[in-house]
């Protein structure tokens, strides 16, 4: 199966849900009526893309509509794929891009931050770049191990401490170990928190600020998010964003539980580029962000004019 299927398959339930709430709307007839795009917007949000996008979405076709005078609901919907993929935040290429950079994940507990973490390192592997891991995860019980298991997997080194130890501390030892042994990309987990923790949340700022202080290469704040938690994931998101001031985030768990609406979400209004999405546990299901792709697998087609 190839990746777009894969994707198309994990986004099933999000495009099932949509279709059918689609499908009821267009029974009533494609007539272009404030019915039409008052459904059109509901639908959307009902697809986890979020109020914001949607509405973003439904203007911009309107305008279309009017500009091309569009014949009915069926026209609109052939430029919904494109509206959506164009809704997303573009950039972040320079995260992954293959210059030097020290990349900080963070998320809650149980998002896929250390599988994330493990999975990107083969990649950049394999691509000829030296890796260097650092275990700032300090708190979660086998965090360190598993770490290590894909370090081990990817043919990289990983710097750890002991259970319980500062993470900040960890942070400034790996970077200094990045300096030593030159390599080019840096990639650290941090633990699990919890968003509505103000404590947590500034525990990780100091990490975050001693790594912005200390690196000598650029710095990047990535949140891993699951794409299973529907709205959950967009307060997650806001409150991960106003504390680190995040340069983008990776998507994952997009199986046949996900709300893959959700990555829109985030993406439109917080401003962040989605850089990867995963759509399984093995090495290989951790991929570049390609919007259309993504719009095409969360929507589908509607041919049933014909």
């Amino acid at each position: 199966m190839g990746f777009f299927e894969r994707i198309s398959e994990g986004l099933s339930r999000s495009r099932d849900k949509f279709k059918e709430q689609m499908n009821v709307l267009l029974d009533r007839g494609p007539d272009l009526d404030e019915d039409f795009w008052d459904g059109l917007e509901e639908t959307l949000i009902l697809a986890d893309i979020g109020g914001a996008a949607a509405s973003e979405i439904v203007e911009n076709l309107r305008d279309q509509a009017t500009r091309k005078a569009l014949p009915d609901a069926y026209a609109v919907l052939d430029l919904l794929n494109d509206q959506i993929a164009s809704t997303f935040t573009p950039g972040g290429e320079e995260v992954f891009g293959g210059g030097e950079a020290i990349v900080l994940f963070v998320g809650i507990n149980g998002t896929g931050k250390t599988t994330t973490v493990g999975k990107l390192a083969k990649e950049a592997t394999d691509a000829g770049r030296t890796v260097l891991l650092g275990s700032a995860d300090t708190f979660r019980a086998a965090a360190i191990e598993q770490l290590e298991v894909w370090a081990q997997r990817a043919g990289v080194e990983v710097v750890t401490r002991e259970r319980g130890s500062d993470p900040a501390s960890v942070c400034y030892d790996t970077i200094e170990r990045a300096e030593a042994e030159g390599a080019d990309l840096v990639l650290v987990d941090t633990a699990g928190r919890l968003h509505t923790s103000a404590d947590l949340m500034r525990e990780l700022e100091k990490v975050v600020g001693v790594v912005r202080k200390r690196a000598n290469m650029p710095v990047y704040t990535v949140l891993v998010t699951d794409a299973t938690t529907g709205q959950n994931g967009l307060a997650q998101a806001r409150e991960f964003d106003r504390a680190l001031d995040l340069d983008g985030v990776i998507v994952t768990k997009l199986d046949g539980t996900a709300k893959g609406g959700i990555a829109l979400a985030v993406s439109h209004e917080l401003g962040l580029p989605v850089l990867k999405i995963g759509v399984g546990e093995g090495l290989d299901d951790l991929k570049d962000f390609d919007p259309h792709d993504f719009a095409r697998a969360l929507v589908g087609d509607f041919d049933e004019r014909e």
